[in-house]
């Protein structure tokens, strides 16, 4: 247990104490309610103030929620061993209070390497199916870093997580994946402003993003979407799985800058149909022209595509559709 506190320290807000953990408000004040989760001592007999005691049995509940605990066993738990008289020390991450078998901490997710702290309570809060939480860090994280360094930096390495734990675990965790894949899109929808650029510099058409036949993974185009509307730049998103000729006949009618075609399998990834994208034109004869067509995804790696660059993120996928437009 942790030294008895001073009786001059007011202890932490809930939504001071929120944020030090990656949860929402809610989730606290919901925890309280149900489980007894909740400050020994409230301000003015209302206000909930947490004290370094009530902070380190929520850290516990949070570990073993990230585990894959249910929360009333997880909160029982966290409470005895944090309040209960001659209690053990607190479990530490990592460890299994008593009472909880190994099995049911099987859920943390597996991040590779460093990665920055909003991952981690972004992904406490996908496995506790907290849609409030995750909502509310997604919308921080892109405020806080902008929409370039919250997509790369927070979203791509929790979705890789969220991935890797489903694709290991026989299909269990696929609603976390659902979840938070649901929520990563609604913020960066969000994070477009909600205008449409009109024409482009100079009467530039707009940057066509689509997936290729076959290909679902949409988000990386979202986040494309999202970071060229900030930028000014008008675009059309067509989403997953266009097919070949519904492309083709897209790029006819609007005249586009560029055309950026997302492949995240090679199995998805079709050159034939890169060069016929990059070949088709429009225009009043003797002044035709076609588009600048952007490689986007693993599913391109390693094959060669004579003037069809290739950007290996989303900053330099901007910086170089912002200049497909200015040189349109």
């Amino acid at each position: 247990m942790s030294e008895s506190p001073s009786p001059d320290d007011p202890g932490l807000t809930t939504g001071a104490l929120a944020r030090r953990l990656g949860v929402a408000p809610t989730t606290l004040r919901s925890w309280d309610r149900r489980y007894g989760i909740g400050p020994a001592v409230r301000a003015d007999g209302r206000h909930r103030r947490w004290r370094p005691d009530d902070v380190a049995v929520l850290e516990a509940m949070c570990r073993l929620t990230t585990a894959g605990v249910p929360p009333a066993e997880a909160a029982r738990a966290a409470r005895e061993a944090g309040r209960g008289a001659g209690a053990s020390p607190l479990p530490r991450a990592g460890s299994v209070p008593d009472g909880v078998g190994r099995s049911q901490v099987a859920g943390a997710l597996p991040f590779g390497g460093d990665v920055r702290q909003e991952c981690r309570g972004l992904a406490r809060a996908a496995v506790r199916l907290d849609a409030p939480a995750v909502e509310e860090q997604l919308g921080t994280a892109v405020e806080q870093y902008g929409l370039t360094v919250a997509w790369q930096e927070v979203m791509v390495p929790t979705l890789h997580a969220v991935g890797r734990k489903w694709a290991s675990s026989g299909d269990r965790y696929v609603e976390v994946e659902h979840l938070l894949s649901w929520h990563v899109s609604t913020a960066l929808r969000r994070a477009t402003g909600g205008s449409v650029p009109g024409e482009g510099a100079g009467g530039a058409g707009p940057v066509v993003l689509a997936c290729v036949p076959g290909e679902q993974h949409t988000l990386p185009l979202e986040a494309l979407n999202a970071g060229l509307s900030r930028l000014g730049l008008p675009t059309r998103m067509f989403g997953a799985a266009v097919p070949a000729e519904a492309l083709t006949a897209a790029v006819r009618r609007l005249g586009p800058s560029a055309v950026v075609l997302w492949a995240q399998a090679r199995s998805t990834a079709s050159l034939a149909l890169a060069r016929h994208v990059a070949e088709t034109r429009w225009g009043v004869h003797g002044a035709r022209r076609g588009p600048t067509v952007v490689l986007g995804g693993p599913g391109w790696a390693g094959r060669a595509a004579q003037g069809m660059p290739r950007p290996t993120g989303l900053r330099e996928a901007l910086e170089m559709l912002s200049g497909a437009q200015v040189l349109a």
